[in-house]
């Protein structure tokens, strides 16, 4: 009997669990096919340390601290075995969130690399197709496995192409000569190395099996979302070139920029790679008729906290378990968890959504806007910090200012005054003492008829969530944390214990995806125009909205933010649409600070809008658009503009 099957079943296994051991195993630069089965076991390690090395931008990546406290070095690390990486995530990096303690430069020459890591799994993948051919098994067995490693290629090259451009393009396995100059391979244009990731993905489509989502390893479904992510991603390249253009000799040479014209082809690849998902009768929103805003609310959180309950929505999930020493988990939970419930854990708390954010909402009372949080009476808001001369709106609760905010922001964040592990978490930034003094962001307390009042809400820090820097455990935005954070377990004070599953590809992404492109091309076949409004709608149907938006860039890129924000897709949505230079000129990030009015009787809450107190003002370098390529010195290649 063949063992192919059983291999597969054991890679998946693997896959689930996540066992580090895979670790352990270096692949020689060639393999037979006899090597390779001789033992099930080996060929199970060498598929799974191939997708362990899968660039999946997860709980796991993050940029890893080098100095903790003397202004931060960063590089990307995707091992859940670096821990101490300081609760740094890659959405602090952008206007979506900010660090409870540290403060992060969005353009830095040392992090988001990934040169060395992509050329090791190309390397190793390379090597399984290279003996493919010569392998002693069944056709289909044969067949998938060309569709599965085309698939991990891709997402490889794809992970380059996105972070430096056109690449050297490795075909097949190289042998160590001592002719160094022989394995030297120049950079391709980046029109070819996109190219290639989709002539790629379409090798995966036809070769794997559908599958019926939530699956672990690659699908058809999985490498057409591999596609639409990526045709996207290079349509915005070729279609807002320039936003940002730039000059030099890897631009003589095309290594980096598209032309213009070639956005379009790139928006229909990722519209007919879309609408083939849309079209399978396979996938579809997990809940989406909610009856009320609460119940919307609480099952968007659900589908981050157990996606394996979101058959119909997860087409491709990296799973996480800790078995025993053996963990591969990740730190989601003793990170982000806010400050009460932090059950020892030292540092807690620091993942703090922005106002900025919070603001990008919609109403249910004004649908299709982008409305403000109102905290003052004539509509002037600004961010200067509380000023004596407003009028404020006063709120009965420290959570009233959200009160008609969609759905979506009360499953993503943990607001002033909501319970969270059967726990009420005090977000409070001050006081206005009777006599109209306002103390803010400073501990103290005041006696009034009474009563003790303190600024922070309570006498103890671990009382509160917010905005006392002692620690730097506690919000300094007025909002934390909840999206993937599991409600029913208490927090495990320990390394690598958070594990909960990550979608890496939803079909929300797919919906999204297929919108930008129609919108941004102008594309009318096939009816586009309308099933990309459905999609967008339908999107907001699932977050409890009643009332239709038109299809507008604008209404997209909104659903876009609100709906993936903490998924790792903002940063780079800055990236391709060019946006990040213009978003981040000076850029502050800004925090909604509730404060306890005690002029009135009994007292209500006023909001203030200030500047995060910390952080200098963020200035994107375009440069940062794509990264320094490594070791140019010795590997003769063409490094990237004005570095």
């Amino acid at each position: 009997m063949k063992v192919y099957k059983y291999i597969f079943t054991a890679v998946l296994v693997l896959f689930m669990m996540g066992c580090e051991d895979v670790l352990d195993l270096h692949p020689t630069n060639k393999l037979s096919g006899e090597e390779l089965f001789s033992d099930p076991g080996g060929v199970r390690l060498y598929m799974a340390n191939l997708y362990y090395q899968l660039p999946v931008e997860d709980f796991t990546y993050f940029p890893r601290v080098t100095q903790h406290h003397g202004g931060a070095d960063y590089i990307f690390n995707y091992s859940a075995s670096g821990p101490n990486n300081g609760g740094f995530a890659q959405v602090m990096h952008t206007d979506d969130a900010i660090h409870s303690e540290f403060n992060e430069r969005t353009s830095r020459d040392d992090y988001n690399h990934w040169w060395t890591q992509g050329y090791k799994l190309i390397r190793d993948v390379n090597t399984l197709i290279g003996v493919i051919s010569d392998l002693d098994i069944l056709e289909p067995d044969r067949k998938l496995l060309v569709g599965e490693t085309a698939f991990i290629r891709a997402y490889a090259y794809f992970a380059l192409a996105k972070r430096y451009g056109g690449v050297p393009l490795i075909m097949e396995a190289q042998e160590y000569t001592n002719d160094i100059e022989s394995l030297k391979v120049p950079r391709s244009t980046e029109e070819d190395t996109w190219n290639f990731v989709l002539a790629e993905c379409d090798t995966a489509i036809a070769n794997l099996a559908e599958g019926s989502g939530s699956e672990r390893r690659a699908t058809k479904w999985a490498a057409y979302a591999l596609k639409s992510r990526a045709a996207l991603h290079a349509a915005s390249l070729a279609k807002y070139w320039d936003r940002s253009p730039m000059s030099g000799t890897a631009v003589n040479n095309k290594l980096v920029g598209l032309d213009p014209s070639l956005a379009n082809g790139y928006y229909e690849a990722c519209i007919k790679a879309s609408a083939a998902i849309m079209n399978s009768s396979t996938f579809g929103l997990y809940m989406p008729n909610p009856s009320t805003p609460e119940e919307a609310a609480e099952n968007y959180r659900i589908l981050f906290e157990d996606p394996n309950l979101a058959t119909e929505e997860a087409i491709f999930i990296k799973g996480y378990a800790v078995t025993g020493d053996d963990r591969t988990a990740n730190n989601y939970e003793i990170w982000f968890n806010p400050n009460q419930l932090s059950n020892g854990w030292p540092h807690p708390g620091r993942m703090n959504p922005t106002l900025e954010l919070a603001d990008l909402y919609e109403d249910y009372n004004s649908p299709g806007d982008t409305s403000l949080l109102k905290t003052v009476v004539d509509g002037n808001e600004n961010y200067e910090g509380y000023d004596p001369a407003q009028t404020y709106i006063h709120y009965d609760s420290p959570n009233g200012i959200y009160e008609n905010k969609d759905a979506r922001l009360w499953g993503t964040a943990i607001l002033p005054g909501t319970m969270w592990k059967n726990n009420e978490i005090v977000i409070q930034a001050g006081y206005i003492e009777p006599n109209g003094t306002a103390t803010l962001l400073t501990k103290t307390k005041i006696t009034v008829n009474d009563s003790t009042y303190h600024t922070y809400g309570a006498p103890d820090a671990s009382g509160y969530s917010g905005f006392d820097v002692a620690g730097g455990n506690h919000t300094r935005t007025g909002l934390s944390f909840k999206k993937f954070l599991n409600e029913a377990v208490d927090v495990n004070p320990a390394w690598n214990m958070g594990t909960i599953d990550f979608m890496d590809f939803r079909y929300a992404e797919i919906l999204l995806n297929y919108a930008e492109a129609v919108v941004e091309s102008d594309y009318s076949a096939d009816n586009a125009p309308e099933i990309a409004k459905n999609a967008i709608n339908n999107i907001r149907k699932r977050a409890a909205h009643t009332t239709e938006v038109e299809l507008t860039l604008g209404n997209v890129l909104r659903e876009r933010r609100v709906e993936l924000c903490f998924e790792n897709k903002r940063f780079w949505d800055l990236i391709r649409r060019r946006e990040f230079h213009s978003e981040f000129n000076s850029r502050e990030r800004h925090a909604l600070l509730p404060v306890l009015d005690l002029r009135e009787d009994p007292p209500t809450y006023i909001f203030v809008r200030d500047a995060v107190a910390g952080p200098s003002p963020e200035t994107w370098e375009p440069k940062h658009y794509y990264r320094y390529i490594v070791g140019t010195g010795s590997n003769g290649l063409i490094n990237n503009p004005m570095y």
